[in-house]
């Protein structure tokens, strides 16, 4: 099992931030978590459900995340993957209408800079 980077990280709930996923790995630390710190410059702080929807748009805006890179050891993303995204990139997908569901407990208190948490429970995994 991989370590925490922030073992004092927080979530959107201001509880303690959980894993988003181990399998594929994620985060910018690739510890599973969507932590964040002064390197992150894309502040990857969502935890978001991928859809076939979200992973065409996020390739037709110019970052292909379904796409398998050996090279990274990145297998591509699939619908129903969970993965840490920039914030950015799923406030973009809101304004488009095709923002992943997030899960909440997963998903770092930073991204409460980029949108309310009421938008991020309106679109929180049931």
């Amino acid at each position: 099992m991989t370590t925490r980077y922030d073992d004092t990280a927080k979530n959107v709930l201001g509880q303690e931030l959980q894993p988003c996923s181990l399998n594929p790995v994620t985060g910018f630390y690739r510890n599973g978590c969507c932590e964040t710190g002064p390197h992150d410059l894309g502040l990857h702080t969502v935890c978001a459900v991928m859809t076939a929807e979200f992973l065409a748009f996020s390739a037709a805006t110019g970052n292909d995340l379904s796409t398998p890179r050996p090279e990274f050891a990145f297998r591509g993303l699939l619908p129903g993957d969970r993965w840490c995204l920039c914030a950015g990139r799923w406030k973009e997908a809101l304004d488009a209408g095709v923002a992943p569901q997030v899960v909440l407990e997963a998903t770092h208190e930073e991204m409460l800079a980029v949108v309310t948490l009421g938008v991020l429970k309106d679109h929180a995994v049931a």
